[in-house]
């Protein structure tokens, strides 16, 4: 069979593969970073990349995509090209790009209570006549110095140890124990080194918390795009991919576990400690994502009935899981709820402390899969809205993350305003900028309760007939011009399609769907919440008043609406440096009562209802 070489630039990485290899597949073999959104099915045009030798014809469906110019330069679509020739792929576009990942969150008190601890002891020497065994001493000093142990035991790659770190020592030695299991042995006084990570791992992004786990401080941030995107941008592209390749979970669980050890090394050389020091590690994530950490298949998740392998909290030793941390280390991972209700909303709820609430709070993760909770001390429910890839900018015609060049924000003043993240010519829109976009549009009377957009002649409101002739034709149907192609980084136009609109009609109904049925559920009103909190990185940067234009969020409660930042990564870190509030979120987890949309009565009457636009007209 003939082979081919493939050169990337500008990293002059060369590899060597199979006439006929797709070119997503040599790149995610070889590491190179590249988006794949719709996980190379061809449909969403993200993975454009340059091919300057090599180049072969366009695909009838990369003729759809490309504008000529854009042919004409030798741009392709990764995932539709095949390795025919030898080639050199330019790959140079938005992971060179700063994004921005939401790593604030609200804090609440509570009290330290580690895991794991440390013990320092002075052994007492062997001699000819106390002949007792080196195990035997550690315990009978331990018992000596007040510490009651019942049935202490040691694993043999400690038992091992002992004898060589003992004698090296001095008998001066720390022990690493969890409960009564010996876990580590070190040498002199290390009691005080005593570090750890809480992980909050999300479909998009992953962040990691650096933590002194005696005294709480965070020593460091780290935070990095979630690298299983090459893979696809949400969860069943990603399991469809595992379930569909033969390696696939392996590689997808590599991807996440290389991701883990990255962080935790960028955290601990920023803060200038050993990794060694770290000894505890917490994680949440959303089911799938927890699955794929843990390599577990997460294919009957995303099948009905949507069961996930466990719904228990558990406890890994690093070794197990290949995370580089001490070697007496242990892995927390907090409990899922349900299918498509994960950890990551354990971990929300038990930031917020909403079993412990007198009122009734509305609690919304906005993302892919939005998670919904409503509830208080007196019962909680909660669901998952299958928003899709909107809010997160992918499958949006202009759409990307919250990185350098996206348009973050909208406003219809005189004329249409935007702010750019880092400033300087726009190369797309990510989620918050689609939802300022649209509720514009609906306010102005431009786009009708359908989510049509109408033509100039069509519009009444005085205002938005201001804006008639950024209405145009793009791509063979309606669309909203906001960046005219001469204004943007690359030359192409920036736009808000008909089919954008009704991408953002199916996630914001999904959401409001399921805000909905969680009420009736309850047997509540509306009102008689008390306050809504968003959590997650959509939620913090939305515009409330876009979200309750839409109907995403009841318009009677904008005025209740409060950002709480990460959520999920303060849960982890609570998690982590609390055994207790560790046990609390397994508690919360089997108490939440889920709600499975699908199933619920009337919903596709109400999820239907929730498509359409209520406001038009801005006074």
């Amino acid at each position: 069979m003939e082979h081919y070489k493939v050169i990337f630039q500008p990293e002059t990485r060369e590899v060597e593969v199979l006439a006929g290899t797709d070119l997503m597949e040599v790149m995610n073999d070889a590491g190179v970073e590249h988006d794949f959104p719709c996980g190379g099915m061809g449909r969403c045009g993200k993975c454009r990349l340059k091919i300057s030798h090599g180049l072969n014809p366009p695909t009838a469906r990369e003729k759809e995509i490309l504008n000529a110019g854009e042919i004409e330069d030798g741009v392709r679509l990764a995932c539709l090209t095949k390795v025919q020739n030898d080639m050199v792929v330019v790959t140079e576009g938005d992971k060179k790009l700063q994004h921005n990942i939401l790593l604030a969150s609200e804090e609440r008190p509570f009290n330290i209570k580690p895991h794991l601890n440390k013990i320092f002891i002075n052994i007492e020497k062997p001699a000819i006549h106390d002949q007792r065994s080196d195990w035997r001493r550690i315990k009978d000093t331990l018992r000596k110095n007040g510490c009651e142990y019942n049935d202490l035991t040691v694993p043999i790659r400690v038992l091992r140890q002992i004898p060589a770190v003992i004698r090296e020592a001095g008998h001066r030695i720390t022990l690493v124990t969890d409960g009564n299991e010996v876990l580590g042995i070190e040498a002199q006084d290390t009691s005080e080194k005593m570090l750890g990570m809480a992980f909050d791992i999300g479909t998009t992004t992953i962040v990691g918390y650096l933590l002194n786990l005696c005294s709480g401080e965070i020593l460091g941030v780290a935070s990095t795009l979630n690298p299983q995107t090459r893979f696809g941008a949400d969860v069943i592209s990603r399991v469809n991919f595992a379930a569909q390749n033969e390696d696939g979970l392996d590689k997808l669980h590599k991807t996440v576990i290389d991701a883990i050890n990255m962080l935790i090394g960028k955290a601990s050389g920023e803060a200038g400690v050993s990794r060694s020091n770290i000894y505890g590690v917490s994680i949440a994530a959303n089911t799938c994502m927890h699955h794929l950490f843990l390599g577990i298949t997460p294919e009957n998740i995303a099948a009905a009935p949507y069961v996930p392998a466990t719904g228990e909290p558990v406890v890994a030793a690093a070794e197990e899981l290949c995370i580089e941390i001490n070697p007496a280390g242990r892995i927390f991972v907090l409990p899922n709820i349900a299918g498509f209700v994960g950890a990551d909303t354990t971990a929300v709820l038990l930031a917020a402390e909403l079993e412990q609430s007198e009122d009734i709070k509305l609690i919304i993760d906005i993302g892919t899969n939005g998670e919904i909770a409503i509830g208080s001390k007196a019962g909680i429910v909660a669901c998952s809205a299958a928003a899709g890839p909107a809010f997160e900018g992918a499958q949006i015609s202009s759409g990307m993350r919250g990185a350098d060049g996206a348009i973050d924000h909208v406003h219809f003043a005189r004329q249409l305003e935007y702010s750019v993240i880092g400033g300087g010519a726009p190369l797309g829109i990510c989620g918050s900028a689609l939802l300022d976009t649209v509720a514009g549009l609906v306010e102005l009377g431009i786009i009708d309760k359908r989510g049509r957009i109408l033509n100039p002649d069509k519009l009444t409101n005085p205002a938005g007939k201001r804006f008639a002739n950024h209405i145009i034709e793009h791509g063979g149907q309606p669309a909203f011009l906001l960046v005219p192609a001469g204004k943007t980084g690359h030359g192409r136009p920036i736009t808000c399609t008909q089919s954008d609109i009704r991408e953002l009609q199916l996630a914001k109904g999904a959401m409001a769907a399921g805000v909905k049925v969680l009420i009736d559920k309850l047997g509540i009103g509306t009102g008689d919440i008390k306050e809504v909190l968003l959590a997650g990185a959509f939620g913090n940067y939305l515009n409330p008043h876009s979200a309750c234009v839409l109907g995403l969020i009841p318009m009677e409660l904008e005025g209740k609406i409060r950002m709480i930042g990460n959520a999920a990564g303060t849960g982890a870190r609570l998690a982590l440096l609390s055994s207790d509030e560790y046990r609390k979120a397994g508690d919360i987890a089997g108490d939440v009562e889920f709600v499975e949309l699908g199933s619920y009565p009337k919903f596709n009457s109400i999820f239907g209802e929730c498509t359409y636009f209520t406001i038009q007209d801005k006074n």
